[in-house]
């Protein structure tokens, strides 16, 4: 019997098997350090790949060392120098110890990337943990109102607001604004620290107001929403006169206790009262709820209501600045919005703006509205741009002047000018609805549609039954990817939830069915469309009925029923343009009608003069879809060379056709064979 020990004793002498276990958890560690800490730092995937890569090379090279040489007291030795029968290597149990730190670390990292992985997983975690808090931060909360008359809802949410408006002037805080805020009327259901984190700021402001004859007591505390606790608290009561005196003290104090640094100008504004009629100011609360809803596709009745009690409330205190202000920009939403494009219009609002001016030439909100003025009365840019400038001095936490701003930018091209102020708008105002909306249209614009979903679904998440929305969501695969599945699927869901509901964005059932060739569901899609009408996405602007019901006659061939309904929508449609002839979409929308009869000569000129009156460089925002409209203009009067061109400058600017467009809507069928049109099509797909 032979004395040589075996090829597995022989690998036991040698310590190969220690050897093999350690680097195995050491390898482990290695690997989990790789996938879950480089990834933090945004190391590209080949990294990660390249660590891997060489663990498992280092594996057979670890275990032909632990089998060629050997630690010795006298150093390392081949492992044939060695005398097997004298006791060489030390007593050391080290390699245990390795492999046990490496096995916890291990297990740490594994279940720290399986918490990272479900926080990627759930947006709602990670964008209610901002990743830092400012120590100066704050959000005013809507106060309760204890009065025994509860129409004094909007006295007390007076208060609440003059508080909120006076600390938002100050640029040493960072202040939360009003419409994130006041979705957290319900006191009762209060959790302060995931308010706090939600909304991103380190304390909180919150209160009662009661008011009863001459009399109103007011009570305000400050809380650290990461803690829980109380700061500060008082008591204040005299008589109702005061309460605009009480609001500046709250305002003052918070500010203090806040350790913000206030200039001379900050503490002159906090001071000011904005009117000294209560009455007038209740008037101006009902007035701004109803200019809230100036985005309404039915706006235009709320709008008039509004403008009725403004002039009330300035009739009651002329020198109600911030009532002058608000009528402007009531006066202004009618003429934007298209309900009275008029010149008329506009001096009504020129007129408000004028006495606003007289009263406080050098307010922040003075100038905001005369920068809107500017943008939406005359689209002068430049001028709002330095009119927003002198506002954003006064009104450094101002998330409506932010958007104002990118919304400029945007019109401007200065698309990453206009990213940024969204960003800074989404930041003062994270539960903002319009401002998240308008944030993922901008993204949307650019084609960014991953950017565009996130900021959908926050909205989304604050509203979940907006069909809109749910709609602009469900459309960017079909613009990105021509993929209709999800759109036609999320529309169905909206049609389940009734005909009214679904009318609200009729015209968008209408291309979903064109895009799927279906005559059945565009037949269906067009017993959605309002009598009066339906809001066209791509300017916003109101499109007779007879044009949906004549763009799917012809899509799907029918020549005498497109005829038939062209010409009744041609009526309204020169009616509008005849009535605002220096409205942009009346021309463009009477130009694609003209298109349809088959007008050649009318149809290029109206198409051709609406981008007159809205080119590009005069608007980077709207004036792509209406290179499109005359695309679309040109393609169906026969003038290919035209169209292609049109389609070429759309495809490469912001906001031009989407790739979805031009792969599946019929509209562009006359063109689809031309391997220039393929050239366009191919410049927008996915990459």
């Amino acid at each position: 019997m032979s004395d040589k020990p075996s090829f597995f004793a022989e690998l036991k002498r040698r310590n190969v098997y220690k050897v093999a276990v350690a680097y195995a958890v050491v390898a482990w560690l290695l690997i989990q350090i790789a996938t879950q800490v480089l990834p933090f730092f945004e190391i590209p995937n080949w990294g990660v790949r390249l660590v891997v890569l060489l663990i498992a090379v280092g594996f057979p090279i670890a275990l032909v060392i632990a089998w060629a040489f050997e630690l010795t007291p006298e150093g390392i030795k081949r492992t044939e120098d060695v005398d097997p029968a004298v006791e060489t290597r030390a007593k050391s149990h080290a390699w245990i110890y390795v492999a046990i730190v490496a096995a916890l670390m291990s297990i740490g990292l594994f279940f720290l990337g399986r918490f990272t992985a479900s926080t990627k997983q759930n947006p709602s975690v990670a964008e209610t943990i901002p990743a830092a808090i400012p120590e100066k931060s704050i959000a005013v909360l809507p106060f309760e109102n204890l009065s025994d008359d509860k129409q004094n809802a909007f006295f007390t949410d007076g208060v609440q607001d003059e508080i909120l408006t006076d600390l938002a002037k100050v640029a040493d805080l960072k202040v939360i604004s009003r419409t994130s805020v006041m979705q957290y009327k319900n006191t009762a259901s209060r959790n302060l620290r995931e308010i706090g984190q939600q909304l991103g700021v380190a304390h909180l402001l919150e209160g009662s107001v009661q008011r009863a004859a001459n009399r109103v007591r007011v009570n305000a505390q400050l809380i650290d929403a990461r803690t829980d606790a109380h700061l500060w608290a008082q008591t204040y009561d005299r008589d109702l006169a005061d309460v605009f005196a009480i609001q500046s003290e709250i305002a003052q104090t918070i500010a203090e206790q806040l350790q913000a640094r206030l200039s001379p100008r900050e503490q002159a504004a906090i001071a000011q009262a904005p009117t000294t009629d209560l009455v007038a100011y209740d008037l101006y609360m009902r007035a701004r709820a109803l200019d809230d809803l100036a985005n309404d596709p039915g706006a235009k009745e709320s709008l008039l209501q509004a403008i009725s009690l403004l002039e009330e409330a300035v009739r009651r205190d002329p020198n109600f600045a911030l009532a002058y202000c608000l009528l402007c920009e009531a006066h202004l939403d009618l003429y934007w919005g298209g309900f009275d494009h008029s010149s008329a219009r506009r001096e009504q609002a020129n007129a408000a703006l004028q006495q606003a001016e007289r009263i406080q030439p050098d307010a922040g909100e003075v100038h905001v509205q005369k920068g809107v003025y500017a943008y939406h009365g005359f689209r002068d840019y430049d001028r709002a741009r330095a009119e927003f400038e002198l506002a954003r001095r006064a009104l450094p936490n101002s998330s409506r002047l932010h958007l104002d701003i990118g919304a400029v930018d945007r019109r401007q091209a200065r698309w990453e000018d206009a990213l940024r102020n969204f960003d800074r708008a989404v930041e003062l105002d994270p539960r903002n609805f319009l401002i998240l909306e308008e944030a993922a249209f901008t993204d949307a614009g650019l084609r960014r549609a991953a950017e565009a979903a996130s900021l959908l679904e926050r909205a989304l998440a604050l509203a979940p039954k907006d069909i809109f929305v749910r709609t602009v969501l469900w459309q960017l695969p079909y613009d990105s990817r021509a993929d209709t599945k999800p759109w036609r699927s999320h529309l169905n869901t909206i049609l389940e939830e009734g005909k009214e509901a679904a009318s609200h964005v009729a015209p968008v059932f209408v291309y979903c069915a064109l895009a799927e060739r279906d005559r059945n569901a565009a037949a269906d899609a067009l017993t959605l469309i309002p009598a009066e009408g339906a809001v066209n996405s791509g300017d916003g602007s109101l499109w007779p009925r007879d044009w949906y019901v004549g763009l799917v006659a012809r899509s799907f061939g029918d020549n005498a029923g497109a005829q038939s309904a062209f010409t009744a929508a041609r009526i309204i449609a020169a009616k509008t343009a005849l009535e605002q002839p220096d409205y942009a979409p009346a021309w463009k929308t009477l130009g694609a009608i003209d298109a349809g009869l088959a007008r050649k000569a009318d149809a290029i000129t109206e198409g051709k003069h609406a981008c007159e009156l809205l080119p590009l460089s005069k608007d980077a925002w709207d004036g792509p879809s209406y290179v499109t409209n005359l695309a679309l203009i040109y393609a169906w009067v026969g003038e290919r060379n035209l169209a292609l061109e049109q389609l070429a400058t759309s495809a490469k600017i912001p906001v031009g056709v989407t790739y979805g467009e031009l792969k599946l809507s019929p509209v562009w069928d006359s063109l689809r064979n031309d391997p220039l049109f393929q050239g366009i099509l191919n410049s927008l797909a996915p990459k």
